[in-house]
């Protein structure tokens, strides 16, 4: 028999996440098709179910003038409809599957769920994206690099639930966001890029770019960021190679059902090539 927990408050869950091992439910769209059993039988859950997607305090949408605090519970189709959030956040949700799923599927889970094709997360890691942690003794704030760690694999501890995620208000002077499926929707990616850059003059100030299903995480580096960070607009075209060929050395993309290792990696090589096109264009 299984016994679910679906708690009055976050403190009533925290609470229950810290005597009891619980599997977190939200939107469950990526966790039912895990644990699917076949029809008529259960969900192979390690532990019991804990409902958290109706909690209010995990359903806030904040925004001042430095950050957007999102609450991991509110839907995707939420978030759209609020119109608050980056163009290409939003544009990234609105190629995610489909509307039914949308209007079920959270922000928090598409995160917790740590796929490196997840659609949300090139955007989140490209702008540094920090995430609250709550547990009923402490909470703390951590980056999504020091999040997700491998495929469907969190730094998330027993008793801690993912309550907020806060990004940056800030406008980008340009903006890249791309994603290549099988077909518009309802498509898993076979691989995505977002690309966010500044500029200051005919400088570029700010450079940020992550690829999405090309490696075990996100591939984000901001390393190779920091060589483009400062150059002339003009000059960028002299180490577009150079700046190409160190993507080329950390992106590993993988042979599976949707798409061959060659094809993501090139194709993700000449999207980021008519990103810096677009920038030396601008």
């Amino acid at each position: 028999m299984v016994k679910g927990y679906r708690p009055d408050s976050l403190q009533e869950a925290l609470e229950i996440k810290s005597d009891h091992a619980t599997s977190i439910i939200a939107g469950g769209t990526d966790l039912m098709v895990q644990k699917a059993r076949g029809t008529g039988l259960k969900p192979g859950l390690k532990n019991n179910p804990l409902f958290i997607s109706h909690l209010p305090e995990l359903r806030k949408f904040e925004t001042s003038d430095k950050f957007i605090r999102i609450g991991a519970c509110l839907t995707l189709s939420e978030l759209v409809e609020k119109g608050e959030l980056p163009t290409p956040l939003l544009n990234a949700i609105d190629e995610i599957a489909s509307i039914p799923l949308r209007n079920i599927a959270t922000m928090g889970g598409n995160i917790c769920n740590a796929s490196p094709a997840g659609d949300t997360l090139p955007y989140l890691y490209a702008a540094d994206a920090r995430l609250l942690l709550q547990s009923i003794h402490e909470e703390r704030v951590i980056t999504l690099d020091e999040f997700i760690y491998g495929p469907g694999q969190i730094t998330l501890e027993s008793g801690e639930i993912l309550t907020d995620i806060i990004i940056d208000n800030k406008a980008y002077d340009f903006n890249f966001y791309k994603k290549v499926g099988t077909s518009k929707g309802m498509a898993l990616s076979k691989l995505s890029f977002t690309g966010l850059v500044n500029f200051d003059g005919d400088k570029i100030s700010e450079f940020r770019a992550a690829f999405g299903a090309v490696g075990p995480t996100v591939v984000h580096s901001p390393k190779i960021e920091d060589k483009v960070t400062g150059i002339k607009i003009e000059n960028l075209s002299d180490i577009a190679p150079e700046i190409e060929n160190e993507y080329r050395k950390i992106i590993s993309p993988i042979d599976d059902s949707r798409s061959t290792r060659e094809y993501r990696l090139e194709t993700s090589l000449r999207i980021f090539h008519n990103f810096l096109e677009e920038i030396s264009n601008y």
